[in-house]
């Protein structure tokens, strides 16, 4: 299935489980290489489009691989070749045989192989079971019964191709929840307003756009400072509600109460009502959230639920429970799973969602120890059983003097920033750190609008998947401030002593994200080698 997220993808997904077949989901903005290595590595027959351009994508992957397949069927109407056209040829064949097709699948089966994004090397097809996606459903409904309830709705936004939103829908499914499919992310915000849904999962920048949206509001009508103010008190009122749940205190300050109840009536209230008011809870996950904004938006009245998971293990792995959130860590293992560290800090899983293997041996060598899974990620367990993730094995630096990195703590604090799409830490054998910070051009537009700087709001974006340095001093002074905000929570020994501004073109086309806009370190960072070079050899770099 090849195709946004909307209605039929879950149509499509259902009826191919009921029919016995196993599902092969490829990201819509795949390009022609991908599509035809996954078609052919997954031996595809019969492949379901959106439209006639994924369509002819489909058939010309087909083509490449030396397929004879069953035909592409489009969700778009396309006389001869829709799912109408596909009905009508099913239309003879009698129920008992298609009730026959679904009792073949027992829980050992596998119901689909999704392939990972391959971020340091080629997407693997990881092979998820039916009784994966049955164990996460009945875990996740007896773990968060405040959520997951019946007659509770949803939005779904995020990529169908991703194992996180078909788990989502199936646990709606089994739970009695109504749910609704939103093709572009653009338009999340009225639809939270016409739809109120009571939870939502999302991706950390969609919270990082709301806040950075208020604030904006909020300068146009000349209350920024008193935006400022009302921020910082979310977060700290945050930050008590996180207290009053553990039991060490028992009631905030008389100044704190008073002054969230000043801004509650100012900004707070309004943000809910504009996500629909209804919203009980977010769930947040695919990307590391910085605990400020996850304490903000506790602060409003939105509390976010953090938790981690990957494909290989049907999502969700651990997460935050209602009534026990703790910013900054993504919880504790879910029901039915074994987190466990190695003795170099590597997380490893065992459980009910942990999938059945990748589908070419070779790729299962390294994939497992006594049984347990290994995640590739860095974490730490504090004496709650709550894990804090410290950033992937492969991407650890050891810099000249020997001390040993994990950079994604630095990055995420950066990338908080709503002005960076994503920062990247360099300084593999060399004498400090330095930064790479890639601008998000859409947000950097906006303010240097706001700001009245005519000549930042047409960046021209590089089409050839390099990058250009940006060397204007009022975009430094912004974005430096962010870093000298992130290298204040860090040891000194962590912190980035030189940085640059970069735009470059962040579609996956060009190799430099995954189909889940996840950067490809290592094919950005040798792509901007001169820059890197020049971040070392230049003493008057940005610092």
């Amino acid at each position: 299935i090849m195709s946004p997220t909307r209605y039929e993808w879950a149509l499509a997904d259902m009826a191919a489980w009921f029919a016995g077949a196993v599902v092969v989901p490829i990201y819509e903005t795949s390009a022609l290489p991908q599509v035809t290595a996954i078609l052919t590595d997954a031996e595809v027959r019969l492949a379901v489009a959106g439209s006639a351009g994924h369509a002819l994508l489909l058939e010309r992957g087909f083509d490449h691989a030396g397929i004879t397949g069953l035909g592409v069927w489009t969700m778009d109407t396309r006389p001869g070749a829709d799912l109408a056209a596909l009905v009508l040829l099913g239309a003879g064949v009698p129920d008992s045989a298609v009730e026959e097709r679904r009792l073949l699948a027992d829980l050992d089966t596998v119901a689909t192989i999704v392939y990972t994004s391959g971020t340091t090397a080629a997407p693997k097809g990881a092979l998820i079971t039916h009784g994966n996606f049955v164990g996460q459903v009945l875990n996740v409904a007896a773990a968060y019964t405040e959520v997951v309830r019946e007659g509770g709705n949803t939005i779904i936004f995020l990529p169908m191709a991703h194992v996180l939103a078909r788990g989502l829908q199936l646990i709606c499914l089994a739970n009695g929840m109504r749910i609704a499919h939103l093709s572009d992310p653009r338009d999340v915000v009225p639809a939270l307003g016409a739809l109120k849904p009571t939870f939502l999962v999302v991706v950390p920048r969609v919270l990082q756009k709301i806040q950075a949206s208020a604030a904006a509001a909020a300068s146009k009508k000349r209350l920024g400072r008193v935006w400022a103010s009302a921020q910082r008190t979310a977060v700290e009122w945050g930050r008590f509600a996180e207290a009053h749940d553990a039991g060490t205190v028992v009631r905030a300050p008389f100044g704190l109460r008073a002054r969230h109840a000043l801004f509650d009536r100012l900004f707070y209230a309004r943000l809910r009502k504009l996500v629909g008011g209804r919203l009980g809870y977010l769930l947040s996950g695919a990307a590391a959230l910085d605990a400020d904004l996850s304490l903000f938006f506790r602060g409003l009245g939105l509390p976010v639920i953090e938790g981690y998971g990957l494909t290989e293990t049907t999502a969700p792995l651990t997460g935050n429970m209602p009534g026990a959130i703790s910013a900054g860590s993504v919880g504790v293992p879910m029901p039915g799973t074994t987190v466990r560290l190695s003795d170099q800090g590597e997380v490893l899983a065992r459980g009910v969602g942990v999938f059945a293997g990748y589908r070419r041996p070779a790729d299962n060598a390294d994939a497992f120890t006594d049984g347990f899974f290994r995640t590739g990620d860095l974490g730490e367990l504090d004496d709650l059983g709550r894990l804090s993730l410290k950033g992937r094995i492969k991407d650890v630096i050891v810099t000249a003097g020997g001390k040993t990195i994990s950079p994604a703590i630095w990055e995420g604090y950066v990338e908080g920033d709503p002005l960076v799409a994503h920062a990247v830490m360099v300084g593999e054998g060399k004498p400090y750190l330095g930064g790479l910070v890639l601008l998000d051009p859409e947000s950097v537009a906006a303010w240097a609008e706001r700001e009245g700087i005519a000549d930042l709001a047409g960046l021209r974006i590089p089409d050839d998947g390099g990058a250009v340095q940006i060397e204007d001093a009022r975009l430094l002074h912004a974005i430096g401030k962010a870093v000298t905000a992130a290298n204040a929570k860090i040891a000194r020994s962590e912190q980035v002593r030189r940085f640059v501004l970069l735009l470059a073109d962040l579609s996956e086309t060009n190799g430099n994200v995954t189909p889940t806009m996840k950067l490809k370190r290592g094919a950005f960072t040798e792509r901007a080698r001169h820059i890197v070079d020049n971040l070392y050899a230049d003493t008057r770099s940005q610092a």
